[in-house]
């Protein structure tokens, strides 16, 4: 959703860039629904990891909310000056969320690698989560 973020803040394409945030803030939803109905208790340290991947996508959605919300407002009057969007609360509390994801992105990715380097799995970057 880098790009859809990039979007707003040049004020381009502001309409599809709030609705790629949306559908980005629904699917990380729907991750979290999913992690709930797993079962990894077999795994090491699976409820700290579990709760990284919950905290991460939860922050997540909660950015892409955010950011799709500066993006409409974007739209309005006065809400881009000289090709770039004003900052607002609304870019505020994206950016606090988006790094509140980025640091339980981090810290799931590396309890993930722990187990994936055990068991012969493919290793994650926080940025693939």
């Amino acid at each position: 959703m880098i790009n859809a973020v990039e979007d707003v803040k040049a004020c381009r394409d502001l309409g599809g860039a709030a609705s790629d945030l949306r559908e980005a803030a629904k699917q990380r939803k729907q991750l979290v629904t999913d992690l709930s109905q797993l079962s990894v208790d077999k795994l090491p340290q699976h409820e700290a990891l579990s709760e990284a991947l919950r905290k991460a996508w939860q922050a997540s959605a909660s950015a892409d909310d955010h950011y799709a919300k500066w993006a409409e407002q974007a739209k309005g009057k006065k809400g881009c000056k000289k090709g770039q969007a004003r900052s607002t609360e609304q870019t505020a509390a994206g950016n606090r969320e988006s790094g509140t994801a980025t640091e339980q992105k981090k810290k799931a990715s590396e309890l993930w690698n722990v187990i994936a380097r055990q068991y012969g799995l493919t290793e994650r970057t926080p940025t693939q989560l």
